[in-house]
């Protein structure tokens, strides 16, 4: 795999500097990352970001949801992203063997729930974020196998539990990296599947990832986009929207964009509705549902 030498957002800033508002980072660290208030990119690189997100790719059911009567069918949401991803690559179903490894790319793979999913199928996968701490993490769970973290259950209480990456996963398939999924190294190579989950509208230059994203995919591959569309000036400035916006007085969808952007190089072959749940404290979190996109590259 390539290697990546890229400026980030670094664990040991002392402040970050996001669209010219100055954050340190005592301002964030008591953020949630559900927080719909924004923070920017620095949001990501606190040490309540990793929890949450530790909590959000690898919770327990019973840990996450205990409730009989909460929205369930929104848990294991890695896990999910990387099946629609399994369902739909074309060199997964091949059983001649002769296509050789399959490779798989997760950009903003967080602390890598979704990474170590894929890699039940896949031969290699990577798994790349533009949060350092993130990424810290997400090594960690590949070396170690676990790695405790902090939830708030109410107030100041809080309660330790334990990450852990399945024990039918080969770990060693994933591979971790920081880097900008805006600007991605040209040394990169083809990959059978991309999965982008709650990325787009969180990037700086949305148009600069898709721009690239062709290149990225093997003819017959899929890029699997998913994306709540929930756009916001702290992670991209209004002009880079590629939609929840009006013009001339007519809506501006985000899903009709990409499909514009894309269809020079790609069919749309599935489209779903994808729930997901983010636990705040025991008892309030964040559901969403996200917009989940399939398509496969053309022939070049």
């Amino acid at each position: 795999m390539a290697t990546l030498i890229a400026a980030g957002i670094g664990a040991a800033g002392a402040a970050f500097l996001i669209f010219g508002k100055r954050f340190k980072k005592d301002d964030l660290k008591d953020r949630s990352t559900t927080s719909s208030a924004g923070g920017g990119a620095a949001a990501y690189e606190t040490v309540k970001a990793v929890d949450e997100y530790l909590q959000f790719h690898f919770g327990t059911d019973q840990d996450i949801m205990p409730y009989s009567n909460g929205p369930k069918e929104a848990l294991k949401f890695p896990a999910r992203c990387a099946a629609l991803c399994e369902r739909h690559c074309a060199a997964l179903q091949d059983i001649t063997g002769e296509r050789g490894e399959t490779l798989a790319l997760d950009i903003g793979c967080a602390v890598g729930g979704a990474t170590f999913e894929l890699a039940r199928s896949f031969s290699n996968v990577l798994g790349i974020d533009y949060s350092q701490s993130f990424v810290d993490a997400a090594q960690e769970m590949k070396e170690v196998g676990s790695r405790d973290y902090i939830a708030v259950v109410e107030g100041e209480i809080t309660r330790k539990y334990t990450a852990t990456v399945p024990s039918d996963i080969e770990r060693a398939r994933a591979k971790f990296m920081q880097g900008d999924a805006c600007a991605l190294p040209s040394n990169l190579s083809k990959f059978d599947a991309i999965l982008a989950a709650n990325l787009v509208c969180r990037l700086p230059e949305p148009m600069e990832f898709f721009e690239r994203l062709p290149s990225l995919v093997k003819p017959g591959g899929v890029a699997v986009i998913i994306s709540p569309h929930s756009w916001l000036p702290a992670w991209t400035p209004k002009s880079k929207w590629i939609g929840g916006y009006n013009k001339d007085g007519k809506p501006v969808y985000t899903a009709s964009s990409m499909t514009e952007i894309l269809s020079k190089d790609f069919d749309l072959i599935a489209r779903e509705d994808m729930p997901f749940l983010i636990r705040e404290h025991a008892r309030k979190f964040q559901w969403g549902c996200s917009n989940a996109m399939v398509w496969r590259r053309k022939a070049d």
